[in-house]
């Protein structure tokens, strides 16, 4: 019964979208506002209705009810209770519904705390909201109907794909979710501002901040995947320039493209048309993402195998959005007239400058990972496009946009002088000669590549210490008045400080652990010795245990570093028998230094078992890297000046002039 309910909720909320879609956009065609106003409460209702559908579902998984198709596929009595949730959305149907959720979730949010945006505006922003929630319920309600009914109802589930069992796949596709949808909402505004050809500064303070809460969950959904598939694996590496990862990281690029182009948009109200485009652009590789991952045209461990007809509705939404979008774009963007100027050498011409370094980026990802599939589509002939392609074209073209993140701050709005900028980054300058010379001179072995990836950390890193000392005025004034500053400034100059930091730590960990990586691969049997680097590993013993759904064979090593005892590992490699579906648990000693990670494979305590033994310099800070990005992300919206409606209410005190806080 309560699928039922699942069920019908759902339908509802593909009329409540309908009526979302057509009644606010007719509204504000006409400027009524009763028509209007009808945008936030059908938004409301359309995300009940979704939750209450995604409730439903959920509580089919938690009771193990085997009578719904989608759980007999996707679960098992015997699986945890975390992952019977993970499980609703660790498949197809479950997912679509998970993403319509989210997109709900972001009308609503707008319906809720977008009092301040002009009526007309949120009601075409609600309103293609929508839209985009009226096509992909029709494709759920059509092609992938979550609570479909068994009968008879098997006694058990086929359980969820092993892979999918681990915390980190708990919690990194609900991330990625919201960072995919999140920039719908991009869109939305971008469309709504093409309809009523009006985009300003106010438009572009609106769209920021929904536009960074999407890039900062997507960072975080990105990290976390990456985590998982260096530890769940067993391949010992953290990015393998999948082409389900290509596809989260292409909206990623376009999105910090967006984000730093919508600050053009607010400071000197240029670069308009650009960032709608931007704003399309972003959303679109989003859209596309979801099609790689359930056309059925690509095989990787992230990807839905699902019937490849899916895949063609979801093209066509795609088509639709794309074309639909782009056409609006090319009728009403020669309209959108740019008021401010700037001189190339500016701050508004830096971001420019890193608008289309990203862009360029986001390009040969797009080309490296779609070439393949239209080659194939084509033709029929098979190429492999892989890393030595991506490291050959994408690394060079980000070293221009390092240089830049050091100079571009630097620089004031309007018009500036590079030389100043480049001068008072004596400082940072010293710095990486220093860390690049200390690299050369120092590692056994630093050829050209470790010098240049440590080399440009430390010049990001010293440009954003050099930013932070201009805004406190270090040394120019007294100490106190610059301890003052430091407390004063706001949220957002914190968030692109530790963003920028958090990219310089990435670079070194992403360095260090491409470049001086050493593994060890050999067939051991219990009592054998494995050397490597300052580690000794003796396999004490293989054992044979038993988890709540798998049989797992587990090794114990105990590891010794330069003769003293330093911890004792277990790697397994586990059995599914529902799925007969072997996995790898890496066991991993993690310090601030880098990783000792062992796995083990196929074999038993007799004739011995494959040990593969890496250590890692470095590993960590890619992760702490990423995590300084997502944190910065957050400090960036903790500051009400990119939060919609943040300006206070004007006070006016008595006898006095009215007095407007936070205004810049």
């Amino acid at each position: 019964m309560i699928a039922e309910i699942g069920h019908y909720a759902l339908a509802l909320a593909f009329f409540v979208a309908l009526a979302q879609t057509v009644v606010p956009l007719y509204g504000a065609a006409r400027r009524d506002p009763a028509l209007m106003g009808f945008a936030a409460p059908a938004a409301s209702a359309q995300f009940l209705c979704i939750a209450i559908s995604f409730g439903a579902l959920t509580h089919a998984f938690v009771t193990s009810d085997f009578s719904v198709s989608n759980v007999a596929e996707n679960s098992h009595s015997l699986k945890p209770l975390l992952y019977k949730i993970s499980g609703v959305w660790g498949n197809h149907e479950g997912s679509m519904l998970f993403w319509v959720l989210i997109l709900a979730l972001f009308g609503f949010a707008v319906a809720a705390f977008g009092r301040q945006l002009p009526e007309s505006l949120k009601a075409r922003v609600i309103s293609i909201q929508g839209l985009i929630g009226l096509a992909f319920l029709g494709f759920i309600l059509l092609t992938s109907n979550p609570f479909e009914r068994l009968d008879p109802a098997p006694l058990d589930g086929r359980d969820l794909n092993p892979l999918l069992q681990d915390p980190g796949l708990a919690f990194h596709p609900p991330m990625l979710y919201v960072g995919y949808v999140g920039f719908s909402l991009a869109f939305s505004f971008a469309m709504a501002a093409l309809i009523e050809g009006k985009v300003d500064p106010a438009w572009a303070r609106w769209v920021r901040p929904w536009t960074l809460a999407a890039w900062t969950f997507l960072t975080a959904g990105i990290t976390l995947g990456s985590w998982w598939a260096y530890y769940e694996l067993g391949w010992g590496g953290w990015w393998f320039w999948d082409p389900v990862e290509n596809a989260s990281f292409m909206p990623w690029l376009a999105g910090t493209a967006l984000l730093h182009s919508a600050i053009v948009v607010e400071k000197r109200d240029a670069l308009k048309a650009w960032t709608i485009l931007l704003a399309i652009i972003t959303f679109s590789l989003s859209l596309m993402g979801t099609f790689l991952v359930r056309s059925g045209i690509l095989t990787s461990v992230h990807a839905f195998a699902v019937d490849p007809e899916r895949g063609l509705y979801i093209l066509g939404i795609l088509i639709v959005a794309v074309g639909g979008s782009l056409t609006l774009f090319a009728v009403r963007a020669p309209a959108l007239k740019a008021s401010g100027l700037f001189a190339p050498v500016s701050r508004e011409g830096g971001l420019v400058l890193n608008n289309l370094i990203l862009s360029v980026a986001t390009a040969t990802v797009f080309i490296g990972t779609l070439y393949p599939l239209f080659l194939d589509a084509m033709t029929g002939d098979k190429v492999s496009v892989g890393a030595p392609f991506f490291n050959a074209t994408f690394v060079p073209v980000m070293i221009p946009l390092l240089v830049l993140l050091a100079i571009g701050p630097l620089l004031p709005w309007k018009r500036g002088n590079l030389r100043v900028a480049i001068e008072k980054l004596w400082v940072s300058a010293l710095f990486t000669v220093v860390v690049a010379g200390g690299i050369f001179v120092l590692a056994d072995d630093a050829p050209l590549a470790p010098v240049l990836g440590f080399g440009f950390a430390a010049w990001v890193a010293g440009g954003v210490v050099t930013e932070l000392a201009e805004r406190i005025r270090l040394f120019r004034v007294p100490l106190t008045d610059s301890l003052r500053r430091v407390f004063s400034l706001p949220g957002a100059a914190y968030g692109m400080s530790l963003a920028h930091i958090g990219i310089a730590i990435f670079i070194c960990g992403a360095t260090g652990e491409t470049n001086w990586t050493r593994e060890l691969v050999v067939n051991s049997k219990p009592g054998d010795t494995l050397s490597l680097g300052q580690y000794e590993l003796v396999l004490e013993s293989v054992d044979r245990t038993q988890g709540p759904n798998y049989f797992a064979d587990t090794a114990t090593l105990s590891v010794s570093k330069n003769g003293a005892p330093f911890a004792v590992l277990h790697p397994e490699r586990r059995l599914y028998p529902v799925q007969q579906m072997p996995t790898t648990e890496a066991a991993i000693r993690s310090g601030i230094a880098g990783d000792l990670y062992v796995a083990i494979g196929e074999g038993s305590a007799a004739q011995g078992i494959i040990v593969r033994v890496w250590v890692k310099p470095l590993v960590p800070w890619i992760w702490v890297g990423a995590l300084m990005m997502v944190i910065g992300g957050l400090f960036s919206l903790s500051d009400r000046r990119l939060r919609v409606g943040a300006p206070k209410r004007s006070t006016r005190r008595p006898g006095g002039p009215a007095v407007a806080e936070g205004a810049d």
